[in-house]
């Protein structure tokens, strides 16, 4: 992909997640330099842009305005504008509308540029003590009003996920994700609930997650949060699939890959791979009920 020279430059800044010294020098000079600001909250970035005493104009793009208003930021940057695009706090496309206009732009040759900084995910990930060395962000889980399906989906996908994993949530929904985590993952897993974090009264508390549902039962969450949750015991998903072919005879099991049309020794080889058990002990099993055929290992 080649960039056009007379496009103007999106710049993806990151900004503090609560503390303000956590801006970069680097941010601060682009905030300043830039044609417009295009922030999820205007509002929220004008308290920055006063602290920090930078008049550059504003626009708002936002949740509900991501994919019109990207098209007319499209314009702007083609006749040779530079923008700065800014989340409400942390680093833009995270779980935010800025990863539609930054798709727009690659696909209209306009040059991207991120500039780093304060991430909440990477802030709770490192606070948590957690395996850190794979992980998986899964943001804010699908509204349960309104994509239930999808909802139930990813927390039934979470069950067997071995990497740590982490997610966005609004003090609002906390109590009702806390519980249906802990329906799908059970109470005893780890998680550390963060809150508040890079600010005076920042939290980190690593608990399980029926200590963490119980908590929320008598104290009303405040803040935004980010859960940060242990992954599954490594083998777990294969361990749940041996466990549900054993409400299934061996015999049961063969025949189900034979009416598959596969041969027997083919079958009883498939049926001991579910089982985790050897072709020896299916065939054993056979031998028992009578149905060995003229088989042998």
């Amino acid at each position: 992909m080649t960039f056009s020279k007379d496009y103007g430059t999106l710049y993806l800044c990151a900004t503090p997640i609560g503390n303000l010294g956590d801006i970069t020098q680097r941010v601060l000079d682009t905030l300043r330099s830039v044609d417009v600001i295009a922030a999820e909250d205007t509002r929220n970035t004008k308290k920055l842009l006063a602290h920090f005493d930078i008049h550059t104009p504003l626009t708002s793009y936002h949740e509900f305005n991501k994919f019109d208003k990207a098209e007319e930021l499209i314009r702007e940057l083609k006749e040779g504008r530079n923008i700065a695009c800014v989340t409400d706090a942390g680093t833009p496309a995270i779980s935010d509308p800025g990863e539609v206009l930054t798709r727009r732009c690659i696909e209209e040759g306009i040059r991207v540029t991120s500039l780093p900084g304060a991430c909440a995910l990477i802030t709770a990930l490192t606070l948590s003590g957690m395996k850190a060395r794979r992980f998986v962000f899964e943001g804010f889980l699908p509204d349960d009003r309104t994509d239930r399906k999808e909802r139930r989906r990813i927390l039934s996908q979470l069950e067997n996920e071995e990497r740590t994993i982490i997610l966005y949530e609004a003090p609002h929904h906390l109590k009702g994700t806390l519980s249906e985590l802990m329906d799908h993952l059970g109470g005893e897993r780890k998680i550390t609930v963060c809150r508040e974090l890079t600010k005076k009264f920042e939290e980190a508390v690593p608990e399980t997650l029926g200590d963490a549902v119980r908590f929320y039962e008598e104290n009303e969450p405040r803040g935004e949060y980010v859960l940060v949750i242990e992954g599954a015991e490594p083998g777990t998903a294969e361990k749940k699939k041996q466990e549900a072919w054993k409400s299934m005879t061996v015999p049961e099991h063969v025949a189900l890959y034979e009416a598959q049309g596969l041969p027997r020794k083919d079958a009883m080889k498939k049926a001991a791979e579910d089982r985790g058990i050897s072709r020896r002990d299916i065939y054993a099993e056979l031998l028992k009920d009578g149905n060995a055929g003229d088989h042998e290992k």
